[in-house]
This record gives structure tokens, C-alpha cells and sequence, in this order.
């Protein structure tokens, strides 16, 4: 596949923060061309929206049915499409591109209900196409150190993981000042059953296990609606059991004065510790027992192959979220063109998440829901 990938979307239209995002990403290693769009659900502002962004007419969609039956049609239909709705779209909109052999790319949460992720799994298996999740701190490099750093055992058995992700954008009700993001984040029609928990507490969620290999085994959640008359939750405290007998706490909230996007992770092992914090994301805090604090940077000598190979410019150069986003986008355009040339991808883009990843996210929610019913009782995960 010696050109670029074509690239549909679905959402995204003018004004959507998350889509633009994504078109950044896209572009920055210059894997893939924009070549179709059901950028809005309304028509107007899809017509417009594709034209903004130069599309051709005839590929300007008002449904995303429409533009999968229509792409599935031409020679030169796209290869993949990202999809950028609001939650509740999720689910159809994958399984419409799936059956017409388009690969996907996906925001969290894939869907609004665990039984529709694992439905997924299986349209993935059937179709044969690569399912991305875009869970885009995993795209990182001193993440991805953190990670090899830990699979190497230097840290020792992890024994306590502490997660946080704050932020104060919805201190206050948004949603009845016409602040679109806001209204849908809110709505459990549109949002699915978690608010703060599906928003951000599934990026929290996916990032320590992604860096630890852990798996939860029981989770006991205390999830809280602090606006008033908001119907989903705006904060989120959880207890974390691991498999291997580690403990964790994760905590996620948008109601939190101070934090714009404060997400941090920290890992105690037997051996040393490990700390990053999304804001400050070009270094990495790595402690052994008893011994001085070190800080690696991203860019500098002896990091590890899976940093190096996410690191674009040299270091002491601010590097970071369109970075780590436009990682997943490189990441999974080399699985596309692996599985069109029916070859094995390089190993460092197989660190995308998957629609596994997504799965784990719904079961990680609904664990939640169940636990916060049940006054933060004990629920176990299934593996």
C-alpha cells in the first residue's frame, strides 16, 4: 500500500473539539488522506463541516449508513474510518463499517453497554479488519517507557498503583448554557451510564493497565453527581484489587477547582517506583529502594526501543497530546497496511488498543454501576 491510507470519519463536524483532534493526529505522520465525512447528524451542518475541510460533494454523507453503502461501493472507497460521536452512536456505527470491510478507529467508550462491546468483538472477528480504541495516553513515550521498564521487572513485584484524573470543567451545570459537550456528556441517553466514569475514568483505567500488564480482579466504586440535578456522575473514587494481590485507588472527577487535565499515575513495586503525570509528560519519575530520585527524559539516550520509536522531535522540545494521539494513528496505520499485505506488524505497533481494550473499559464501568448501587461493595471483574 504504497500511498495513503483513505480516511473517512463519522462526527466530528465544525466545532467538535474531539474531531479535530483526531484529523491533527492523522496528519502529522502523514499516514492518511481525509476523503469522506458524515461530519453532523444534521444535514446543514454536515454539508458545511465536509466542505471546510475540502471534501469532494459527492463524499459529504448525512448518515454514516449512507457513507458506508457508498464508499463500499467506489474503487476508491476508504480504508478506514474514525469514528467521533457521541457515545450512543458507537455501537452501529462500528458494525455498519465493519460489514462493509472498512477498518475502524474508534473513540471510548466503544460502545454504551458491555453486552454491544462484546457483540463487537465478534463483528471484529467475522470482518478481519483491525478495531482501534483511541485511548490516546497510551501513545506517550516515557508511557511507554514506564511500561517496558516495569515488564523488565525493575521495579520489582508492583505491590500499590494510585491513579488520578481531575479535572473543573464541569464545576458548574454547562449543560443548560448551551454548551454542547457538556449537554451530551450529561445526558444518559447519549453518554451511556457513566458520565465522569465512561468520559475519563476509562482512560485511567486503560492507562494503569496498560503500564502495569495488571489485571483487576474486584473493584469497590463510590461514584457522586455534586451539581445539582445533573443525572450522571461528575466524580468518581474506586478501590482496586489486583490479580497478583497489588492494591489501587483510582480516582477520577470534573468537578475538581485547579485541574485542567491532571491525570498522573503512580506505581509502587518492591524494588522502586514510577511516576508520570500528563501534564509534565516528557519525564519520567523512576525511584529504586533507598536510592536518589531520577527523572529520564523524553528524547535522551539508553531509553527503551518503544520510546524511542514514539519520540518525533529531539529532546527538551515540548512533545505531547496531538504527539501521543498521532502515535495511535501511526501505530494503526501500520496494522492496516500489515493486514492488507498479509504480513506481521511491527511489534511496537501492536501497543494500539484493541477492541479488547474497549471491552475492558464497559466491564469496568458496569462493575462500578454495581458497586456504587450496592453502597461501594466489593465486585469482582471477570477476566
Amino acid at each position: 500500500m504504497n500511498r495513503r491510507l483513505r480516511l473517512g470519519m463519522v462526527g466530528g463536524g465544525s466545532g467538535a473539539f474531539i474531531g479535530n483532534v483526531h484529523r491533527m493526529a492523522a496528519r502529522l505522520d502523514d499516514e492518511y488522506e481525509l476523503v469522506a465525512g458524515a461530519l453532523s447528524s444534521e444535514p446543514n451542518r454536515a454539508l458545511l463541516s465536509g466542505k471546510e475541510l475540502r471534501l469532494d460533494n459527492d463524499r459529504i454523507y448525512s448518515s454514516y449508513e449512507q457513507m458506508a453503502a457508498s464508499e463500499a461501493r467506489r474503487s476508491d472507497g476508504v480504508d478506514v474510518v474514525s469514528i467521533v460521536t457521541p457515545n450512543y452512536l458507537h455501537y452501529d456505527a462500528a458494525r455498519t463499517f465493519l460489514q462493509a470491510s472498512v477498518h475502524v478507529i474508534c473513540d471510548k467508550p466503544i460502545t454504551v453497554s458491555l453486552e454491544q462491546a462484546i457483540s463487537l468483538v465478534q463483528e471484529v472477528k467475522e470482518s478481519g479488519r483491525v478495531f482501534a480504541v483511541t485511548y490516546n495516553y497510551s501513545g506517550y513515550p516515557m508511557v511507554r517507557q514506564a511500561r517496558e521498564m516495569i515488564a523488565a521487572g525493575e521495579i520489582g513485584e508492583i505491590r500499590v498503583v494510585q491513579i488520578e484524573y481531575p479535572q473543573a470543567w464541569l464545576t458548574h451545570d454547562l449543560a443548560n448554557t448551551g454548551n454542547k459537550q457538556a449537554g451530551w456528556r450529561s445526558d444518559p441517553d447519549k453518554a451511556g451510564p457513566g458520565g465522569c466514569l465512561g468520559d475519563i475514568g476509562t482512560h485511567a483505567y486503560h492507562l494503569l493497565h496498560f503500564v502495569t500488564g495488571l489485571d483487576v480482579s474486584e473493584v469497590a466504586v463510590d461514584l457522586t453527581s455534586f451539581v445539582s440535578g445533573r443525572k450522571l456522575d461528575d466524580n468518581v473514587h474506586s478501590l482496586l484489587r489486583f490479580a497478583n494481590g497489588a492494591r489501587g485507588m483510582l480516582w477520577a472527577s470534573q468537578v475538581a477547582p485547579g485541574h485542567d487535565n491532571g491525570l498522573r499515575l503512580r506505581v509502587y513495586g518492591s524494588k522502586g517506583s514510577i511516576a508520570w503525570f500528563q501534564e509534565s509528560p516528557n519525564t519520567l519519575s523512576v525511584s529504586d529502594d533507598g536510592g536518589p530520585i531520577q527523572l529520564l527524559s523524553r528524547g535522551a539516550e539508553g531509553l527503551t526501543e518503544a520510546a524511542v520509536q514514539a519520540t518525533r522531535i529531539p529532546s527538551g522540545h515540548p512533545e505531547g497530546f496531538l504527539e501521543a494521539f498521532a502515535q495511535l494513528y501511526r501505530d494503526i496505520a501500520e496494522l492496516i497496511r500489515a493486514k492488507e499485505e498479509n504480513r506481521q506488524p511491527d511489534s511496537s505497533a501492536q501497543l494500539a488498543p484493541t477492541v479488547i481494550d474497549g471491552v475492558n473499559g464497559m466491564r469496568f464501568i458496569e462493575a462500578a454501576l454495581e458497586s456504587s448501587q450496592a453502597n461501594s461493595a466489593w465486585v469482582k471483574l471477570e477476566p
